[in-house]
């Protein structure tokens, strides 16, 4: 599974939905592998496509690069063999090459590149980053489209001419627009995953638009109801979909939408509410109060 060419990979991907799990911590807040093992596991032994290690609900920014190397290293070990275990490339352009090179090292199947830190850059500059990520390994490449980083049609076709190894954009924004300009110029040369926070919000319309898939914060906690409700959206049943959205799906991002950095730390507090402890974030993110996690567990019960 870890040797998949950057096409293979690409057709896997697409095919199904993606994870991105989290990143458990100890009581000390160091990266506890025996619980993130154990999570990996339950995670796999269900009907997913791929799962990201070390990527956003993963809290990868909070991670040291050595811990970094670390997870995707366990995440390998411990699913690869079933899942294709894709990895993060964080930073500046130096710091996300030596990322690349360390994923593939490890026998991760592939790449996302994250937007570079903090500064801002041009589209030109934007094209030499991801080329230079691109150029420096053999892995399939995903380029994440967010924050000081959203790439407009015209350079996701020519970052997807100058490297045969891109294979995907993840759109963190939401452009209706933007994405009908990009998937019109580029086509099926990418596959296009939703990026966005708590993504099957997004999902039915986005994929009018091409984006045939998307990572599933809830798979991590909910991983039945998250695939039942993949299936509803790739089959347009509108009815299932909205239905789920209303018994689930809404009243949670009530919840998420109460705090900044909630989207990630209700996905630990999810994982806690069905008996499986996902522990507490890392500052600068701030765990879910004790009231919150009542009012979630309970939700969750009504699904599953």
């Amino acid at each position: 599974m870890t040797l998949l060419p950057p096409d293979a990979l690409a057709d896997r991907l697409k095919s199904g939905l993606l994870s991105f799990p989290v990143t458990h911590f100890d009581a000390d807040l160091q990266f506890d592998e025996a619980r993130y093992r154990e999570h990996l596991a339950w995670q796999a032994g269900f009907d997913v496509a791929g799962l990201f290690a070390a990527g956003g609900t993963g809290e990868g920014f909070s991670l040291t690069p050595e811990e970094i190397d670390r997870v995707v290293r366990v995440a390998v070990e411990e699913v690869a063999d079933r899942v294709p275990v894709i990895a993060p490339a964080t930073g500046g352009t130096a710091v996300s090459v030596a990322q690349a090179q360390a994923a593939e090292a490890a026998g991760a199947s592939g790449l996302l590149l994250f937007p570079p830190y903090l500064t801002e850059a041009s589209q030109r500059g934007l094209v030499e980053h991801i080329s230079a990520v691109c150029r420096a390994t053999d892995l399939g490449v995903i380029v994440y489209s967010r924050a000081n980083a959203v790439l407009t049609d015209a350079t996701v076709a020519e970052v997807a001419e100058r490297n045969p190894n891109l294979i995907g954009l993840k759109d963190g924004v939401g452009d209706i627009e933007q994405m009908t300009r990009t998937y019109a110029r580029v086509g099926d040369r990418l596959i296009y995953i939703g990026g966005l926070p708590t993504a099957e919000t997004f999902a039915l319309p986005l994929l009018q638009l091409g984006v045939t898939t998307y990572s599933s914060a809830l798979y991590n906690f909910l991983p039945e109801f998250a695939l039942r409700f993949y299936a509803a959206v790739r089959a347009q049943d509108r009815t299932a979909v909205y239905q789920m959205l209303n018994d689930f799906v809404i009243p949670y991002l009530d919840i998420r939408d109460r705090a900044r950095g909630y989207a990630v730390s209700i996905v630990k507090a999810g994982l806690t509410a069905v008996g499986r402890d996902g522990g507490r974030v890392r500052p600068p993110l701030a765990d879910l109060t004790e009231a919150e996690l009542a009012e979630l567990t309970a939700l969750v019960d009504k699904v599953s």
